[in-house]
């Protein structure tokens, strides 16, 4: 048996080893990716009882297919991300292992891939492999209190849960592939009042070791027992993703636990969120030569798509972004709106920005 020794080397050295693969085809994918997502993940009501900020089970679960297709074409994309399973555990689609939305009136992830292949359109689905509120509510001894942010360790029971649903996905709905987001460890906050049972069996399953008596690993131990638990879900996800396109979103490109990690150089696509181009640079050198990098550049307040898509450089790159609903409706303004007006006439900023990528997306002067 491997000694813990022995294991702390190894994960240091190249966490790589530990799921050595070939090097993946190159994925599928129009030539440049002009993407979006309607971003079912967070806002609408609150409801009581309900943990955290992530919108709770049933919101906007009367979101029309055709209606949503019609936005993304008008919008001049042709790549759809939506949702398989958002945040809250729920999935948008029927008849699977994974309870749908509460009150969902279509079967809306299978009717979005029908009519989105039909405008030869991707439509990519999403899963949070670190945050599910409804797993964290049915298992709290697998799970640290369900906040919005990082709460799940990868325990066996977890990567098989997260493994059928989306092998359950893949099979019922005909995606194209999915956004896996999130793919990190529990935060320090969510095991501030000590470490699950069920996290310390990880540990000791994965170091090969005993959980220190202080109740806190040594930082050198830490990130090689995250490193190998990140690395043990990739697998689980890569395997049942069953050729199909994996987009990871990642916050952290440049994170100690993703350094040396498969992950990166297996990803069919990796999104990078900040709109720096030293960073973008960076995280190049690190994806596999078959990697797409997309570039995302509208969804927070420190995006500026009209600035970024004007700079000649930028004009190639595959590109993606991201808004919430807005207040009455499950999609953002109508296209004709974003099209009426210059986009810095709009006050809201992803307004603003869904304007400008209106634009750049359909061939239009910015």
């Amino acid at each position: 048996m491997t000694s813990r020794r022995e294991f702390l080397a190894g994960a240091m050295a190249g966490s790589a080893a530990l799921f050595a693969r070939n090097a993946a085809a190159a994925p599928q994918g129009p030539k440049q990716i002009k993407g979006f997502c309607v971003d079912f993940n967070w806002g609408g009501p609150k409801r009581e009882g309900w943990p955290n900020a992530f919108a709770a089970p049933g919101v906007w679960a009367d979101a029309s297919p055709e209606r949503h297709v019609a936005w993304y074409e008008a919008l001049g994309a042709n790549v759809i991300q939506t949702f398989a399973v958002s945040c809250n555990g729920y999935a948008w689609y029927k008849d699977g292992p994974v309870p749908p939305q509460p009150g969902l009136e279509s079967d809306f992830l299978t009717e979005m891939v029908n009519l989105g292949h039909a405008r030869n359109m991707l439509v990519m689905a999403y899963f949070c492999a670190a945050a599910n509120t409804r797993w964290g509510l049915e298992h709290p001894d697998l799970s640290y209190d369900p906040i919005s942010d990082y709460h799940i360790p990868f325990t066996d029971a977890y990567l098989d849960y997260l493994g059928g649903a989306i092998e359950d996905a893949v099979r019922r709905t005909g995606i194209d592939g999915f956004m896996i987001d999130w793919l990190w460890n529990p935060k320090p906050e969510a095991r501030k009042r000590g470490w699950l049972g069920s996290e310390k069996q990880l540990f000791e399953q994965l170091t090969r070791g005993r959980f220190p008596d202080s109740g806190e690993p040594a930082p050198q131990l830490m990130l090689a027992y995250e490193r190998s638990a990140l690395n043990r879900c990739w697998g689980r996800i890569r395997e049942a993703a069953r050729g199909r396109i994996v987009w990871l979103s990642c916050n952290k490109l440049t994170d100690p636990s993703l350094a040396g990690s498969p992950v990166l150089r297996e990803c069919g696509w990796v999104m990078n969120e900040h709109p720096d181009p030293s960073y973008r640079m960076a995280v190049h050198k690190a994806v596999g030569p078959h990697t797409r990098l997309v570039q995302c550049v509208l969804g927070w307040k420190e995006h500026d798509t009209k600035a970024f898509l004007s700079a000649p450089e930028n004009r190639h790159l595959d590109i993606y972004g991201f808004a919430a609903p807005s207040e009455n409706s499950s999609l953002p303004l109508d296209i004709s709106e974003y099209l009426a007006k210059a986009p810095e006439s709009f006050s809201n900023v992803n307004d603003r920005n869904i304007a400008a990528l209106a634009r750049f997306y359909r061939g239009m002067k910015l």
